[in-house]
């Protein structure tokens, strides 16, 4: 398996925590009045009207377009942002049902590169053979006008600070990377900065929607895009069709709770990793017990804080870098071999499998660019909700808590969380429970063992939706579709295809 393009894929669900930082005619209707937030429908009659014009994307199969949504929703005559979709349409045999949108997370994860890079080739063949497949590149993602921070250089220097500091002068640089990154996307991005929020992309999804031709939206989200489809689901209640919300998120917490249940995600996530390496014959954490291998890995971090290691081109690997990697790999099981082998490496001196997997999560390619994931991710995340910590001293106050939580990655995740404290944009959004009253039935996935969105995020996020149904993964990595649980796969092409949901609390292993 290309581990590589996997970890593209899956490790775009970084939840709030931000790591580091961490011819078409139209139809349907516009959106009511009553939408949280909305324009009237006569101010919105500019852009529920407008015609989409395909062409093709140079990449087989696909056509793609550019859509026109306002800047401002509270002022939609006051200028435009466009946002890049696309499409594969549906290939037969049997009746068309209708388009069916895809969003893989982060957020900050193209949509697009999902779909042409997976969905509309992954995806089950009854499915693709029945709906047009279609991605919308969030507003400040990717295509469409993507959030700038940092340069190439300069993000390098920002992976590579110190995340677990241990004096002063170390949280001094820390919070000054934090207001070094904030300041940055200012300058470099400050118009879009305030109107990123997920509220305002599901209402782009909805002039989407219509511009498509369909009454109903039908959606698979994965991670984040559970929240964004859950998002919509409570925004237009009566335009739902159906919906697959994949690794849920819990909209109803807030930031500091999402932060440490994700710490203890992780931690869970590992000690399945470490409890399968120490089997394995070419374990370098060890062959006892896993509590043996958490402390070798904290030991490892240890020496790799206090000396990194070569890699084989001019950064080293350090503590930082180092847990991104290992991070990265606790998104899908496929990875673990790849990570035992990295782990090994450097133990022996050698950083660059660690490198490799951190690179490939923070989507740095060869040449030291960076795409504008973690930048779009601070830039949602932050607005979306309050931050979890303004000041150092309440990140140190909460310390023992995220410890509890992770002993392996506690302190980092407890100091990626002041990310959010020097934004320059206030946030928009609260926590609040998302219900959809009068909804179709929507499909709530949660996996035992996922990392980034744990387990009874899903739970109550189908507790909280007044059409919710759980289906439940037994197992490990982040979300379930696609992931080679026949049952699971089963259950979700059932409803996409017939309408039917699973029964409520149906579990697959």
């Amino acid at each position: 398996m290309d581990t590589r393009r996997l970890l593209r894929i899956f490790a775009t669900g970084l939840g709030t925590a931000g790591l580091l930082v961490s011819g078409c005619s139209s139809g349907g209707s516009a959106p009511s009045a009553s939408a949280r937030g909305s324009a009237s429908t006569e101010d919105m009659s500019p852009y529920y009207g407008q015609k989409l014009r395909w062409r093709d994307c140079g990449v087989e199969g696909f056509q793609c377009t550019t859509m026109k949504a306002p800047l401002d929703y509270g002022k939609p005559d006051g200028g435009d942002i466009d946002l890049a979709v696309s499409r594969k349409k549906a290939t037969g045999p049997g009746e068309r049902i209708g388009s069916l949108l895809v969003n893989p997370g982060g957020p900050g994860g193209s949509a697009v590169d999902y779909l042409q890079g997976y969905a509309a080739i992954g995806y089950p063949a009854p499915v693709r053979a029945r709906y047009d497949m279609v991605a919308i590149d969030p507003r400040g993602v990717a295509r469409s006008e993507p959030v700038t921070c940092l340069t190439g250089k300069q993000m390098d220097a920002y992976t590579q600070v110190d995340q677990t500091p241990d004096d002063d002068a170390e949280v001094a640089k820390l919070t000054e990377a934090f207001d070094r990154f904030a300041k940055g996307c200012e300058k470099r991005s400050g118009e879009i900065l305030p109107h990123v929020s997920t509220v305002e992309t599901a209402r782009d999804m909805d002039i989407l929607r219509s511009l498509l031709g369909d009454e109903k939206l039908h959606y698979v989200g994965a991670s984040y895009g559970t929240f964004l489809g859950a998002t919509y689901a409570d925004l237009y209640p009566g335009r739902v069709g159906r919906l697959v919300l994949d690794g849920a998120m819990d909209p109803s917490l807030p930031a500091i709770d999402i932060n440490r249940d994700q710490t203890a995600g992780f931690e869970a996530a590992f000690q399945s990793f470490a409890a399968d390496c120490v089997e394995q014959p070419d374990c370098p954490l060890g062959t006892r017990s896993a509590a043996g291998a958490a402390t070798a890995l904290k030991q490892l971090f240890a020496d790799l804080d206090a000396e990194p290691v070569p890699t084989g081109e001019t950064r080293k690997l350090g503590e930082s870098l180092a847990t991104i990697g290992v991070i990265a790999a606790m998104y899908d099981e496929s990875a673990w071999p790849q990570l035992r082998e990295a782990l090994a490496g450097a133990k022996r001196g050698d950083g660059a499998g660690l490198l490799a997997l951190a690179d490939t999560y923070y989507e740095r390619d060869p040449s030291g660019k960076y795409a504008n994931l973690m930048f779009a991710n601070a830039a949602v995340n932050c607005l979306d909700l309050a931050p979890a910590f303004t000041r150092a001293a309440e990140v140190e106050k909460a310390l023992p808590d995220f410890e509890k939580a992770s002993p392996v990655f506690g302190r980092g995740f407890a100091w990626a969380a002041l990310n959010c404290g020097s934004w320059p944009v206030e946030a928009t959004g609260t926590p609040h429970r998302t219900e959809a009253k009068g909804a179709a039935p929507i499909v709530v996935v949660g996996t035992t063992r996922d990392p980034a969105t744990p387990y009874k995020w899903a739970v109550s996020l189908a507790e909280q939706l007044s059409s919710g149904t759980l289906l439940t993964y037994e197992g490990d990595g982040h979300t379930a579709y696609g992931r080679g649980s026949d049952c699971i796969d089963t259950a979700i092409n059932t409803y996409l295809l017939e309408g039917t949901p699973p029964k409520n609390g149906k579990k697959c292993s």
